[in-house]
């Protein structure tokens, strides 16, 4: 059965300034912001602008320019946060763990030794937030 997409989801409020994120990147293709419920520091959440529920209904052509803003997003995360890696996440409907029906990727800067938080809190604000988006905003620019 085909689902289909709920304009009134949080990431496309979002998207049209109808609720607030502390943004990290845009451009045409995409929006990055900090998760406000993040599982590692600087946890970092990367969205296509087309209305796409999940990656099954995204059109290729809008995933091909999609993908190198996740790749872009993931190395800044990366260097800004001073990671030894991240882990990359993205969940396709319920079933697959999916809560919010706009395609989105997880990027979760790693660090040995240090465990990832459980989902689901705590929320953290825009303050507690803004530290770790400037850092990797800063990254940007040694790309």
């Amino acid at each position: 059965m085909t689902q289909t997409y709920d304009p009134d989801n949080i990431f496309a409020k979002i998207l049209r300034g109808e609720a607030p994120c502390t943004r990290v990147y845009e451009d045409d293709v995409s929006l990055a912001f900090m998760d406000v419920m993040p599982r590692a520091d600087g946890h970092t959440l990367v969205i296509p602008k087309v209305a796409a529920r999940n990656l099954f209904d995204i059109a290729p052509d809008d995933l091909a320019r999609f993908m190198p803003v996740v790749q872009k997003v993931s190395r800044a995360v990366k260097l800004g946060m001073a990671a030894e890696g991240v882990v990359l996440q993205q969940f396709n409907e319920e079933a697959g763990g999916q809560q919010v029906f706009h395609l989105h990727f997880h990027i979760l800067p790693r660090w040995p030794g240090v465990a990832v938080r459980p989902p689901g809190g705590p929320f953290q604000n825009a303050e507690a937030l803004r530290p770790h988006a400037e850092r990797i905003i800063a990254a940007f620019a040694a790309l």
